[in-house]
């Protein structure tokens, strides 16, 4: 009834239109004045395409009048620095600044180019509601930013109880041939509509330049629309003509009060041009001449609409150049104060009947640092830093032996009425028997416990990742299913009535928007332990871009924290290339300027004081666990529940079995391969070759080992080894940090399989041979 009985058609106020043309003006100025004033830099130019200015105006307008309060935006480059301008509120001032590079010398190594920043700001709406906006960071991945949107919109929603998801709306704008040619969207499409990662429904704007770079639709997608891959939701798709900027305001109405009633998401694909080539510096007559002819015979979106204005007598001529010429002398005013070094001190209001008063992203406090707080008490909860990881103290992670005992027992209680899988009874007996210190921890019990004393202490969890309730190798089975009605249970979120909030999510098929989603999740929750887990932890590899790009440079390129934790399954036990490595070389290369925590532990006493230090540590940074397979249930990768009641986190783990004075030989290693070391040495009856563990391996526990190593003879033999090719592991990042000698005392020599292309073989004999042959080889049986 919305659109037939208006015929498709919404009538508009002159205020209306008068504020749609001054929206117009501003996006037009904008961008003719910085082409003017800095010719043939980069800006990606939103001309072609303004009408997005007023639409994203109308846009934040129609979801405040439904309820937002929280606004979170992400897009590619293009029109960025426009929306900065015109819809955040950031100062040009501020931009013309960065187009001065006035700064560069605090720049040095770090920081992102002006067209890939984010920015924060409060906006008046016209009713006088305040509405928070976010634009998120985003590198020249396109559409990457999509998830990581809708991650940071449902982290906020949890945060401020936001269950009817009304007060955190998500607005993400694409490009034509990145809608239809990115999977990422296809996935972000997919998670719109599951419990784990329902938004409520996002706003999708797509640029339709009609084009991709230089390639013509016809040669970038099969079907006619770029948003045909949107019809796997039953959800509306509004194709809407750019130049003419009163329909475009009518879909908005649509889309916003859709959005309202069904919570679902909406996209609206805005058909324009790109009067330029893909950047400022391109020309786009080498590729689409006709194009480019149409584009220079016709006028501006503003020149037609300001003709159709006077037409109806909404507005004049001399109105119209007044709007030009103040939106003209405030730029003027902006370039001056860049020019004379203080443009980054200038606040600006925006638009009419709007104010924005500037906040930093993600309430940051300080270069590196920020304060989380509940913006419906305004009770801060928790200040959290960056920087160097030697320049943040070490906390207590151990908990005292009978809590551990309590909650161990707790997670074992079966709701009256729930049939419970009568399987689980032997893993219950178990588990009760660690709990009265009967057998020992392994790997799921301390996890358990790492889960159900944080969440005890305060921090919330959220664990996500292909089968992670139950968990790949069935060792934690973190959820249970009544045999009756199939219906779930979380022990860990029965803990206590006053117990932080505790999701554990099987995740659809991905691994690339997941990730992404989780990480846009740990910006906004810095005080929750997120996690995300890979079935195999090669399977990552689907995931690289949100590694590369955001995990691990999100504080170097934008001073943005994240405390995120990845679960990579890893170790060479003969299930062929794509089940045996969780690619650990990538992530040592990526490693720097503190920048992640790389772990490769080897008990469980381990796993537990690591998380529990991730989270009371007021650093956030990224940690990467390999997490082990085979030693899930290995007799000897276990500890006694005493280990968690005392101690902690150790970097490094001495032989104890061995006299370092009397020691021959030194093997470092981490992980898996440390146990085989350890039953090969038995079995061959050997007492003078000691085995030490490097479990964390970044940042590199340099002072830790030389301690470790203290008590051996100068020029001991000393190997590094590893189950991985000599190409792959840890080896290039230890030879690269370390030279050829470990603290001048030793000589630094390797022990791995051939280089190889491939992770491993798939022969199982093959990996026996090649593992026996490794043991040998560091135990000095063979040469």
């Amino acid at each position: 009834t919305r659109m037939e009985a208006s015929q498709n058609r919404r009538r508009m106020t002159p205020e209306e239109q008068v504020r749609i043309f001054a929206k117009l003006t501003d996006a037009e100025v904008f961008e003719d004045f910085i082409h003017k004033k800095y010719l043939g830099a980069k800006r990606f130019s939103l001309e072609g395409g303004e009408t997005v200015i007023p639409l994203l105006d109308s846009a934040i307008e129609g979801l405040t009048q439904h309820g937002a309060r929280h606004v979170i935006i992400g897009m590619a480059h293009r029109g960025r620095l426009n929306i900065m301008a015109n819809i955040m509120g950031k100062s040009p001032a501020k931009i013309f600044s960065e187009f001065e590079d006035s700064n560069h010398g605090s720049m040095l190594g770090r920081g992102d180019v002006k067209y890939h920043l984010g920015f924060s700001s409060v906006r008046l709406a016209n009713d006088g509601v305040r509405t928070h906006l976010s634009l998120c960071f985003n590198p020249s991945h396109l559409e990457f930013v999509a998830p990581v949107v809708c991650g940071r919109v449902r982290a906020r929603q949890d945060r401020i109880g936001d269950t009817e998801r009304q007060k955190v709306v998500g607005i993400v704008i694409h490009g034509d041939a990145a809608f239809a040619g990115q999977g990422v969207v296809q996935e972000t499409l997919n998670m719109s509509g599951l419990k784990g990662y329902e938004t409520g429904g996002t706003l999708h704007i797509i640029i339709n330049n009609q084009i991709g770079f230089t390639t013509y639709p016809e040669e970038s997608r099969t079907s006619l629309y770029a948003t045909d891959v949107a019809k796997m939701l039953d959800i509306p798709i509004f194709h809407v003509n750019g130049e003419d900027p009163d329909a475009v305001s009518h879909v908005i109405n649509l889309a916003c009060a859709f959005r309202a009633r069904w919570r679902r998401d909406v996209i609206i694909d805005m058909y324009c041009f790109r009067k330029y080539g893909h950047n400022e510096g391109d020309d786009p007559s080498f590729t689409q001449p006709l194009m480019v002819e149409k584009i220079r015979a016709r006028g501006s979106v503003r020149e037609n609409y300001l003709a159709n204005l006077i037409k109806l007598g909404g507005l004049d001529e001399a109105g119209a150049d007044a709007i030009s010429k103040a939106s003209r002398e405030r730029l003027e005013e902006c370039l001056t104060a860049a020019r004379r070094g203080d443009g980054s001190e200038q606040l600006d209001s925006l638009g009419i009947c709007s104010e924005v008063i500037e906040v930093e992203e993600g309430c940051l406090v300080g270069e590196l640092g920020f304060e989380v707080y509940d913006n419906e008490t305004g009770r801060t909860i928790g200040a959290f830093t960056g920087g160097a990881d030697r320049a943040c103290p070490e906390v207590d992670t151990a908990v005292p032996l009978e809590r551990l005992k309590a909650l161990m027992h707790k997670q074992l209680e079966v709701p009256e009425g729930f049939a419970i899988n009568p399987k689980l009874g032997r893993l219950h007996k178990q588990r009760r028997a660690m709990a009265e210190g009967e057998r020992a921890l392994d790997w799921g019990g301390a996890e358990c416990l790492a889960f159900a004393t944080l969440l005890t202490d305060g921090y919330g969890l959220r664990l996500s990742g292909q089968d992670s309730g139950r968990g790949t190798f069935a060792h934690r089975h973190a959820e249970w299913h009544d045999t009756t009605d199939a219906h779930r249970f979380i022990p860990l979120s029965a803990l206590a009535d006053d117990q932080a909030p505790c999701g554990i999510w099987n995740s659809p098929l991905s691994e690339n928007s997941v990730l992404a989603f989780e990480f846009g999740y740990s910006l906004e929750m810095p005080e929750h332990l997120i996690i995300w887990e890979a079935q195999f932890g090669d399977f990552a590899n689907g995931a690289q871009v949100i590694i590369d790009q955001f995990i691990s440079s999100s504080e170097d390129k934008w001073d943005r924290l994240s405390g995120m934790v990845l679960l990579l399954p890893h170790g060479f036990e003969g299930q062929g290339p794509e089940h045996s490595s969780a690619r650990l070389e990538r992530f040592l290369t990526l490693a720097a300027e503190d920048n992640m925590i790389v772990v490769n532990l080897t008990t469980p006493a381990q796993l537990f004081h690591a998380l529990r230090r991730q989270m009371h540590r007021h650093i956030r940074k990224p940690m990467v666990v390999m997490t082990p397979k085979s030693l899930l249930r290995h007799p000897m990768a276990t500890s006694p529940l005493s280990a968690l009641a005392s101690g902690g986190f150790e970097k490094v783990i001495a032989d104890g079995a061995v006299d370092a004075a009397k020691a021959k030989r030194i093997l470092l290693c981490c992980g898996k391969v440390y146990y085989d070391l350890i039953k090969a040495r038995t079995e061959a009856e050997i007492d003078d070759i000691a085995i030490l563990r490097l479990e964390q391996l970044y940042p590199l526990p340099d002072l830790e080992l030389e301690a470790a190593l203290a008590g051996f003879a100068d020029d001991t033999p000393l190997f590094w080894v590893q189950e991985e090719p000599r190409n792959m592991g840890a080896w290039p990042f230890l030879l690269l940090h370390f030279g050829a000698r470990i603290g001048g005392r030793f000589a630094l020599r390797g022990l791995y399989r051939p280089e190889s292309a491939s992770p491993a073989t798939g022969s199982k004999k093959s990996h026996e041979f090649e593992q026996n042959l490794l043991l040998r080889q560091a135990l000095g049986l063979e040469d």
